[in-house]
């Protein structure tokens, strides 16, 4: 994930633009999944893509397996990030059905998958307005680049409905998701022409009583390699 920057975030590509396409085209075919109320992006909503008893299990795993949630570049805010996290074991017996099921949702082979992140918010806890997406004029560019490329598509399913807060923004989307378990929540992080989508910088907001818990899975342009 990406603080936001003023270097140039990336360019068209047909690739991208075709993966966007493809993608798109299945979630729409799909009567289980509904578009977002949003002309700013690509943006897909399935109510009860998990059961309650598949987000116990992934609450119980990122509970068990949390560490302090990282960024890719420094910021000056220390409360830009301050969730925990959780990377999930992709060849789990428990993991790997629900993995594969995102990736088999969205149309996407397996391999273009990154690994799957759980990531906890108690109360106060939040994740400032970022971008998924790489921003191609940072300095770890050359290093995503080599492991697969730029992120396409992300994939969010909230584990548990939180009492109050943690909902997540998208302010120039115009749209807003409260955290209701086993929702899953899927967007293009790419325009149509497949350069990136500066609308959907999104945040993640603060817990106010509760504890928010989520996973997400990012897929790159090419099969990724870590």
């Amino acid at each position: 994930m990406k603080v936001q920057s003023t270097r140039p975030h990336g360019s068209p590509s047909p690739v991208r633009a075709e993966f966007g396409t493809r993608v798109a085209e299945r979630l729409k075919a799909n009567p289980n999944v509904r578009p977002a109320k949003t002309e700013a992006a690509q943006m897909f909503v399935h109510p009860d893509f998990l059961s309650p008893e598949e987000c116990a299990m992934l609450m119980r795993t990122i509970d068990a397996g949390s560490r302090r949630s990282t960024l890719l570049t420094e910021s000056n805010d220390p409360n830009f990030r301050t969730s925990d996290s959780c990377d999930l074991d992709r060849w789990s017996p428990e993991i790997q059905p629900l993995d594969e099921r995102i990736a088999d949702l969205l149309g996407i082979e397996p391999q273009f998958g990154e690994t799957m992140q759980g990531q906890r918010y108690a109360p106060g806890q939040q994740f400032r307005a970022h971008h998924d997406y790489f921003h191609e004029g940072e300095r770890y560019w050359a290093d995503m680049e080599q492991q697969g490329g730029q992120r396409t598509w992300t994939a969010m399913v909230f584990l548990n409905t939180v009492e109050q807060g943690g909902a997540t923004w998208f302010p120039q989307a115009g749209v807003r998701f409260k955290p209701n378990a086993g929702q899953l929540v899927a967007w293009n992080n790419m325009n149509p022409d497949g350069s990136p989508n500066k609308l959907t910088l999104h945040e993640g907001m603060a817990v106010v009583r509760g504890t928010k818990y989520i996973i997400t899975k990012w897929f790159r342009e090419r099969p990724w390699v870590k």
